[in-house]
């Protein structure tokens, strides 16, 4: 006889809102379904209504860990249509931050993924060691997070000369501390039995179900919009594209382990070429079109819709995080695993539900019940109707 196991919305390892469903034979897991909704926050609506200057300052709140990501898939999305050429300069200093911010993500992982196996050490480790890229972030654009620094056509301030030395010195020493823990890793039995061959996803089912980052390359699927797309200064280094063939929770934990040496290698050999030169393509206007932007997040691929109707605000803006598309990798990943092990595998793809949330309300032939404003408007009266109760 099947059992039903509800998971949520609130879990101690649950670090966002989410309804996860577990159906069980016994200990063995034999089905899931996730109930997403519970963090929308009407983004999209919200850009319509905002400048595209304004656009770019809310974008980079979809994620806490992935903002550049978002304000610069944004901003290629604004530059495809307007057809500017961004300054070498700026596209130097935008790949810095992006990759400082794949380092600033994947410890934080790291970290993450030790507290949910217990492992604690691994924990405070993980989280130690990414304090001092925080800090280089905040040395290069005024902001721990959220950083108020990609625009339209380039970056809004530059960066003085005086500052990477000491930003090189943090990330060579990033660099010998994530030798130690990813040996450390790599040579704990405990580590290993919790992870190898545990939550197995195929290079096929990769592929059927359209991952993407360290959860599609985990399972052998080679693919990375840095290398297949390049946009920034990434075709002008050199850098390698890590690929695992283990199909299992570890092969995804060694991906993001060995990424952050690639992301080193990328930001120094940025540093020492970085050009000089203006930093800003001065875009004014933007011109009615569409225009399309998407960067290799530290959770894969982000993309970004704009069209424009030649006002200083989107007609449309459709975002789309990595998560999406990663999170219904969780079914065959589950399926045939023990309930003990439920939680790491869905942690193994990183999720961010908050990024994720997509709400519609539409009845049973599909047609549309309820408009965006609709939905704001329902939004506005269960916040004063919880107020009213608090």
């Amino acid at each position: 006889m099947t059992t039903t196991i509800p998971i949520g919305p609130f879990h101690p390892v649950l670090e966002e809102p989410e309804y996860i469903t577990l159906e069980v034979d016994g200990e063995t897991v034999i089905g899931a379904n996730f109930d997403l909704g519970r963090v929308h926050r009407g983004m999209e609506l919200l850009a319509q209504e905002k400048t595209y200057d304004q656009d770019i300052f809310l974008v980079e709140r979809i994620c806490g860990i992935c903002s550049a990501s978002h304000s610069w898939a944004a901003s290629l999305a604004i530059e495809d249509i307007v057809g500017c050429e961004v300054p070498a300069r700026a596209r130097y200093l935008r790949t810095i931050v992006h990759e400082l911010e794949r380092l600033h993500s994947h410890m934080l992982w790291v970290g993450l993924a030790g507290h949910i196996i217990g492992y604690w050490t691994v924990f405070m480790w993980g989280w130690k060691y990414r304090e001092p890229i925080l800090d280089a972030l905040e040395a290069i654009t005024g902001n721990r997070q959220h950083y108020a620094w990609y625009r339209p056509g380039g970056v809004r301030r530059d960066v003085p000369d005086e500052i990477w030395p000491n930003v090189l010195k943090i990330i060579e020493e990033f660099d010998r501390k994530t030798d130690m823990l990813t040996g450390a890793i790599l040579d704990d039995p405990v580590i290993l039995g919790r992870l190898r061959g545990v939550g197995i996803l195929t290079k096929e089912d990769a592929i059927a179900y359209g991952t993407l980052g360290p959860t599609a390359r985990g399972s052998g699927f080679d693919v990375d919009i840095r290398r297949d797309e390049p946009y920034g200064a990434y075709s002008e280094v050199d850098w390698d594209v890590i690929v695992q063939d283990g199909c299992d929770c570890l092969a995804v934990a060694v991906v993001r382990l060995l990424e952050m040496k690639e992301s080193v290698k990328i930001i120094r050999q940025c540093i020492e070429k970085l050009p000089g030169g203006p930093i800003d393509a001065e875009v004014r206007e933007v011109p009615r079109g569409e225009g399309c932007g998407h960067v290799e997040a530290p959770r894969g691929e982000s993309f970004h819709f704009i069209r424009s109707n030649g006002t200083n605000m989107p007609e449309r803006h459709k975002m789309r995080a990595p998560t999406f598309n990663n999170i219904p990798s969780f079914r065959p990943r589950i399926k045939g695993e023990t309930i003990s092990d439920a939680l790491l595998i869905f942690a193994v793809i990183d999720p961010c539900y908050s990024c994720t949330e997509r709400l519609a309300i539409v009845g049973p032939s599909g047609e549309k019940l309820a408009t965006s404003k609709d939905l704001l408007r329902l939004s506005h009266e269960k916040t004063e109707e919880l107020r009213k109760n608090s």
